[in-house]
């Protein structure tokens, strides 16, 4: 889609997660690209501060609570497996940004 989530994940099973980060209502309420992300996962999630109010968030999509100190899943997205093309074009996608990323860090020049 040319768009770039918050947070992409790779689950205990190799699911492919993304996490959209929300710091507040309004920031959600203005966000119009979401929807685009959940033909590229497996699972989508919202991730929001413990104060956020949850019940703005669907009920069909996951739900995450985090602060600095650590997150909850307080909710699972519902699996929608991939197809096996696409998952195989995104994972290797991730992980050339992911080496990218590492070599830049390790080698700055």
């Amino acid at each position: 889609t040319g768009r770039r989530v918050d947070i992409l994940a790779l689950g205990p099973k190799n699911e492919i997660l993304v996490l959209e980060i929300k710091s507040s209502l309004t920031d959600y309420r203005t966000d119009a690209k979401w929807e685009e992300y959940l033909d590229f996962c497996d699972r989508f999630y919202f991730a929001v501060p413990p104060e956020f109010p949850r019940e703005a968030i669907p009920e069909e999509v996951g739900l995450v609570v985090a602060d600095r100190y650590g997150a909850e899943i307080l909710r699972e997205g519902p699996a929608t497996p991939l197809p096996p093309a696409r998952r195989k074009k995104l994972t290797l996608h991730a992980a050339r940004v992911s080496a990218r990323r590492v070599h830049r860090f390790l080698e700055p020049d």
